[in-house]
C-alpha cells in the first residue's frame, strides 16, 4: 500500500523542530477530528495519517530510522501504524487534551471516551421493506460548540488551576491512621475549573442540535433490524471518537400479506366450485404490480395452502427471494337461487347421497355406540 512522506503529510521541511512537528499536527488533528467530520471517510484516513506522521517524526529514534530507511525501515522493525481511533487517542490522550484546552494537570491523566451512540426507531411499510428506500431523518444531538471549539473558555481566556485540589482532579482525607482519595467535587475530577465560560454554551463545551442525514435502508430489512451510522452519535470526551446512531427499524402490519422471515403467507378466498373444478386466479404479489397466476387444482380443499417458490422477501444479501405460501378460504354460500338448488341436488343424486338416509344413519351409529 503506498504511504506519503511522513513530511509531508504534516506539512513541515526534514530539519523541522519538535515544536514545529507539534505545532502542524495540532492543525491538522483539529482539521480532520473525527467530531468535526462525522461519517467523512476521506477526513478520517487523513487524520489516521497525521497520526502515524506525528508518532514516527516526534519520536527521535523512529525519526532517524525513517530518515535512512523510510517506510520499509519502520516495517522492517515492527512499526505498522495505528490500528483505530482508540489506538490513536490512547497513544495521545494527553496532546488531545491539551488541543482542546486543558493540560493534564500535576498527577492526573484523563483518558480519551468515545461519545455516547444514539438509537433512531424509524417505522416503514412493508412494500418499503421490500423494495428498500432512501429516507431523511431528523434527530436531535449533542454536538462541540462552533463558539469555543468545544473547550467551554470564552474566546481568549485560558482554565484556571483548581483551587481545591491544586489540579490533582483527587482530594484527600484523614481518618484516623487511613487516607481517603476521592473525586474533587469542585473541578469534578478535571483538576481545572473554566472562570470565563463561553456565552453560547455556558461553559459545557457542546450544543444541541438539529441533525437531518439520509439513510439507505436496504431491501429485504426486518422489525429489528438496525442501521449503523459511524460517528453520527455524540462527540467524545477529551478528543475521543464520536459515538454512532442506530437506525432500528420497524416494519408495520400489512392488511394482506403476513411476514415470516423472508417467506410472505397471505389467504385468498375461492368458491366451492373453484376448488372442485380447480382454475387459474391472479393474486397480488410484492415486486409484481400486475400480480401473479396461482394455479388450483381441481379437488383443493379448505385451508389448503399453495406454495409459489421465490414470490416472498428479498433477502438482505440480496440473493435470494422468500417463498410466498397462499391458504385457500373455500366460500360456502349462504343463500342459493332455486337454480342453484336444483342443480346441487342432482350432484347429491350422482354422489348417491341421500339427505334423509343420512339422518338415519346417523342415529342407527349413536344407538350402537350407546350398546
Amino acid at each position: 500500500m503506498y504511504k506519503r512522506d511522513y513530511y509531508e503529510v504534516l506539512g513541515v521541511s526534514r530539519n523541522a523542530t519538535e515544536d514545529e512537528i507539534k505545532r502542524a499536527y495540532r492543525k491538522l488533528a483539529l482539521k480532520y477530528h473525527p467530531d468535526r467530520n462525522p461519517g467523512d471517510k476521506e477526513a478520517e484516513e487523513r487524520f489516521k495519517e497525521a497520526a502515524e506522521a506525528y508518532e514516527v517524526l516526534r519520536d527521535p529514534e523512529k525519526r532517524q530510522i525513517y530518515d535512512r530507511f523510510g517506510h520499509e525501515g519502520l516495517e522492517g522493525r515492527g512499526f505498522t501504524g495505528f490500528s483505530g481511533f482508540e489506538d490513536i487517542f490512547s497513544s495521545f490522550g494527553d496532546i488531545f487534551e491539551e488541543f482542546f484546552g486543558f493540560s493534564t494537570g500535576r498527577g492526573r491523566h484523563t483518558r480519551a471516551r468515545q461519545g455516547n451512540s444514539l438509537r433512531y426507531d424509524l417505522k416503514i411499510t412493508l412494500e418499503e421493506a421490500f423494495f428498500g428506500k432512501e429516507e431523511e431523518i431528523v434527530f436531535q444531538r449533542l454536538d462541540l460548540c462552533e463558539s469555543c471549539n468545544g473547550t467551554g473558555l470564552s474566546p481568549g481566556s485560558q482554565p484556571e488551576t483548581c483551587p481545591t485540589c491544586q489540579g490533582r482532579g483527587q482530594v484527600i482525607r484523614s481518618q484516623g491512621f487511613f487516607q481517603i482519595s476521592s473525586t474533587c467535587p469542585t473541578c469534578r475530577g478535571q483538576g481545572q475549573i473554566i472562570k470565563n465560560p463561553c456565552q453560547k454554551c455556558r461553559g459545557h463545551g457542546k450544543t444541541r442540535i438539529e441533525r437531518r442525514i439520509n439513510v439507505r435502508i436496504p431491501p429485504g430489512v426486518d422489525t429489528g433490524s438496525q442501521l449503523r451510522l459511524r460517528g453520527e452519535g455524540e462527540p467524545g470526551e477529551y478528543g475521543g471518537p464520536p459515538g454512532d446512531l442506530y437506525v432500528v427499524i420497524h416494519v408495520e402490519e400489512h392488511p394482506f400479506f403476513k411476514r415470516e422471515g423472508d417467506d410472505l403467507i397471505c389467504e385468498i378466498p375461492i368458491s366451492f366450485v373453484q376448488a372442485a373444478l380447480g382454475d387459474t386466479i391472479v393474486i397480488p404479489s410484492l415486486g409484481d404490480d400486475e400480480g401473479i397466476e396461482l394455479q388450483i387444482p381441481p379437488g383443493s380443499q379448505p385451508n389448503e395452502i399453495l406454495k409459489l417458490s421465490g414470490k416472498g422477501m428479498l433477502s438482505t444479501t440480496g440473493r435470494r427471494r422468500g417463498d410466498l405460501y397462499v391458504k385457500l378460504q373455500v366460500k360456502i354460500p349462504r343463500r342459493l337461487t332455486p337454480k342453484q338448488r336444483e342443480l346441487l341436488e342432482i350432484f347429491a343424486k350422482t354422489e348417491d347421497l341421500n339427505i334423509s338416509q343420512a339422518k338415519s344413519k346417523v342415529k342407527d351409529f349413536w344407538k350402537k355406540i350407546q350398546r
